[in-house]
């Protein structure tokens, strides 16, 4: 009972009116919903929050920002676990520069790191549905790009919320970290890439890269980006 009333909640909420937005335009507004379940290992969330950050210093993300049209994106970093948490780390900020790109990552960098229970991919989807709202800015895309080492074990199923999203015209990609060891004394999840694509993302041109295992986050967050700013359609199929 206590899950079919999140997932109508969540789907409730999905529906309701948007707010006016302002007039600034850029090219994108993404937002990034990272996994912080507990499956995640202290060493592990460390490479998780470098790769976003080296990911964003990198020359070839901000070549990627600067050739759109508006030559700026909107960006927003998110955590999630379970459907109990989400939590904004970094709110809405234009990235129009290196500079700027690099402001974040610092932010990024030093801002704290936690550990919560569960793994609720429809409610992080939900949450940063809503979170769109308060960008301050317009664009023709928007997109959440979350990554995460599991499936949904609590709260909406991420199918139901990731087809609202998308009637919604929201792009959603992904980012499965496939690990090859048991979690929690469950076995490896060598699935989880397929899980991705068939129940997480959506949208045109909707996407997933693959993480082989957290050493291999920072490259694929990178090339993940570079594509995502750059809006290179090429279907739903792991890269």
């Amino acid at each position: 009972m206590r899950r079919r009333s999140a997932l109508i909640g969540s789907l409730a909420a999905l529906a309701a009116p948007s707010v006016a937005r302002a007039e600034m335009a850029v090219d994108l507004e993404l937002i990034l919903a990272v996994d912080v379940s507990r499956s995640i290992d202290e060493v592990e969330a460390e490479l998780q929050r470098r790769g976003y950050v080296e990911a964003l210093t990198d020359g070839r993300v901000a070549e990627a920002i600067l050739s759109g049209e508006n030559r700026r994106i909107a960006l927003c970093y998110i955590e999630w676990a379970g459907s109990h948490y989400q939590a904004i780390v970094i709110d809405w900020s234009v990235i129009d520069s290196e500079a700027a790109a690099h402001r974040f990552a610092d932010r990024l960098a030093e801002a704290p790191r936690t550990s919560q229970s569960w793994t609720a991919i429809g409610a992080a989807l939900a949450f940063a549905a809503r979170h769109f709202d308060t960008s301050g800015v317009t664009s023709r895309r928007r997109v959440i790009d979350v990554s995460g080492d599991g499936r949904t074990n609590e709260g909406p199923l991420a199918e139901l919320v990731r087809d609202a999203l998308v009637a919604q015209g929201i792009v959603i990609n992904g980012l499965p970290v496939m690990m090859n060891r048991t979690n929690f004394g469950r076995p490896a999840d060598l699935d989880l890439d397929k899980y991705y694509e068939q129940n997480v993302i959506g949208g045109p041109g909707a996407f997933l890269v693959r993480a082989a295992d957290f050493h291999d986050f920072g490259r694929a967050v990178r090339s993940k980006l570079v594509r995502e700013v750059s809006h290179r359609l090429s279907g739903r199929s792991p890269a």
